[in-house]
């Protein structure tokens, strides 16, 4: 599964001619941050305790998207594989593999320069109706459901009280080099939140059908069976989404949804939240300046 899934991965890559993958993503969210930096940082108008009470739900009245757009972006950081590098690795995927002592050193100047971890449910509030975050809040987020996001990334991320969001994709759970249901279960009852990454990571631009029953309304009742918690957000496979999928994604609950690179859609900008993916070759500091020229 995860040799087919990085062929495919850079056969995606390869068609949209970029010779450098790791420049890829820097470049593209240094265009993204431009945007970013434009919108203007509007003051928070509620506490944080708020958030508590505050009502995640589809069928909230939503404010115009140039609101949500006017609010100081939240750096929110994607993961995949936290492991040392093989030989076997190419250069595509040593993008999205984060060595356990670079992941480390991550955490630590996170840590260190006085970042707090939020929710998701933090972020939408926030969004949607300005209750107040952590100071230099962030967000952490993790796509695939690889076994070492579990066993090295989570027990890291506990020594400073960090949660995460982690992207379920289900038809790998229980699999070799896969987290199992008990673990997901584990994540969620600790204090992590759980979204869905579809059935098998079909990339939702070309969903027609049945499609979205196999890859939406599937994989999100097994997790709700799962974690006993509704499942709010979504992640796009190779961060690939269109405005189709929004109607799709809001007719199941899902009240956000997660991209990559690229700019946020102007008319519904919650549907394709935008992250950064961070490459295994960061240490701490270098980790710092992106989120500093992104957000």
């Amino acid at each position: 599964m995860k040799l087919l899934f990085t062929c495919f991965l850079f056969f995606i890559l390869s068609c949209q001619s970029v010779p450098d993958p790791v420049s890829s993503v820097l470049s593209q969210a240094g265009t993204a941050s431009l945007a970013g930096n434009l919108v203007s940082s509007a003051k928070p108008e509620k506490s944080a305790e708020s958030t508590r009470s505050f009502s995640i739900s589809p069928s909230r009245v939503i404010p115009p998207a140039s609101v949500i757009l006017g609010r100081k972006q939240v750096p929110v950081l994607c993961y995949h594989q936290i492991r040392d590098w093989k030989l076997t690795d190419s250069k595509t995927s040593r993008t999205y593999i984060v060595p356990p002592a670079a992941f480390a050193a991550q955490m630590r100047m996170l840590a260190d320069s006085g970042y707090h971890t939020i929710t998701p449910d933090q972020l939408y509030a926030y969004l949607v109706s300005g209750i107040r975050l952590p100071e230099k809040p962030i967000l952490l987020s993790f796509d695939d459901t690889d076994l070492d996001q579990f066993t090295v990334a989570y027990p890291e991320m506990k020594k400073y009280g960090f949660k995460g969001l982690f992207f379920i994709m289900t038809v790998s759970l229980g699999r070799p080099h896969y987290m199992s249901r008990d673990q997901v279960r584990a994540l969620s009852d600790d204090g992590n939140t759980i979204g869905s990454h579809t059935w098998d990571h079909h990339n939702v631009k070309k969903y027609e059908g049945k499609d979205w029953i196999t890859q939406l309304d599937k994989p999100t009742r097994q997790l709700e069976q799962i974690t006993g918690k509704s499942i709010r957000y979504f992640a796009y496979p190779f961060g690939l989404w269109n405005t189709n999928a929004f109607p799709e994604l809001k007719k199941r609950g899902f009240v956000a949804a997660f991209q990559l690179n690229e700019k946020p859609d102007p008319a519904d900008p919650l549907y394709c939240i935008r992250r950064i993916i961070v490459p295994g070759t960061w240490n701490g500091p270098v980790l710092q300046q992106w989120i500093r020229r992104d957000f």
